[in-house]
């Protein structure tokens, strides 16, 4: 069983930091996709701590402060260079690929968020058409295994509550998403349910955040959940949101430290929220 996490972290303060670390390193994710990453200490203590943790980390400072985003990952990985150097702000996706057989790779993104000012909204969209295209240039055997997944800042189409606001090009990549054959998760197993992964301070959802697999790995799909804790217990103004991939074929080969780590372990899903 391979598990996934991705959480917006919201360029956490050393203090919230430290409560956000011990949190995640109580759990038993493979792959922690980190948005809203910072330059600042609270980042750094992450992912000290990850790493100390046994954890490989790919991550971008940016040089002009821009938040960006993080994997840390339990297997051994390799560089994905031909997945962020055609990204408009390669700091907000980091990508790897699994040392499993086939090989699994993860593309994490932290979208820009925007209020409607133009210049905040080219920003968004640039870097929303770059990571579309990119994705559409890889070859059909390689979006088979890949995991996309972080903080996208957008909306579905047909998102409950409806929002005035959103522009057609923030719509449409989720819809760029599902031509290419990537399928979301949560929806996939809970097509009944509108998910919220922020929450307003007049208490309007939103579903920011997000994981989606290719076609080889949507079988193997065996459980979706936005996690509540974290925001309850104001690590995070977000939930997280988690998913298990059950594939016993494939199997890890990289050896760490002395020990073969194992991609896929036997496990029960997780429950479907916390």
């Amino acid at each position: 069983m391979l598990s996934i996490l991705t959480i917006n972290v919201q360029a956490a303060a050393l203090a919230r930091a430290q409560k956000l670390l011990t949190w995640l390193l109580h759990r038993d994710d493979h792959v922690i996709i980190l948005t809203e990453t910072s330059n600042g200490p609270g980042t750094r203590h992450l992912l000290t701590g990850l790493r100390a943790a046994g954890m490989s980390i790919a991550h971008q400072p940016s040089t002009d402060g821009d938040r960006g985003c993080a994997i840390a990952s339990r297997i051994p990985t390799r560089p994905a260079p031909h997945l962020t150097a055609g990204i408009s702000l390669p700091g907000r996706a980091p990508a790897v690929i699994l040392d499993t057989d086939p090989a699994v790779t993860i593309l994490g993104l932290y979208v820009p968020s925007s209020d409607r000012a133009p210049a905040k909204l080219a920003k968004k969209r640039t870097f929303l058409t770059t990571v579309t295209d990119t994705l559409a240039r890889l070859p059909t055997t390689d979006r088979a295994h890949l995991v996309v997944g972080g903080d996208y800042n957008v909306i579905s189409r047909d998102h409950q509550p409806r929002y005035p606001g959103f522009r057609p090009f923030e719509y449409d990549f989720l819809d760029a998403l599902a031509t290419l054959g990537l399928c979301d998760v949560h929806r996939t197993l809970h097509p009944d349910v509108q998910a919220h992964s922020w929450i307003g301070r007049a208490g309007n959802g939103y579903r920011f955040d997000y994981l989606h697999v290719g076609p080889g790995l949507l079988p193997h799909l065996a459980a979706a959940a936005y996690l509540n804790q974290p925001r309850l217990e104001g690590l995070t103004d977000h939930l997280a949101h988690s998913a298990d991939i059950d594939a016993p074929a494939l199997g890890g080969r990289g050896v760490g430290t002395g020990n073969i780590v194992a991609c896929w372990i036997s496990r029960t899903p997780r429950r479907a929220a916390e």
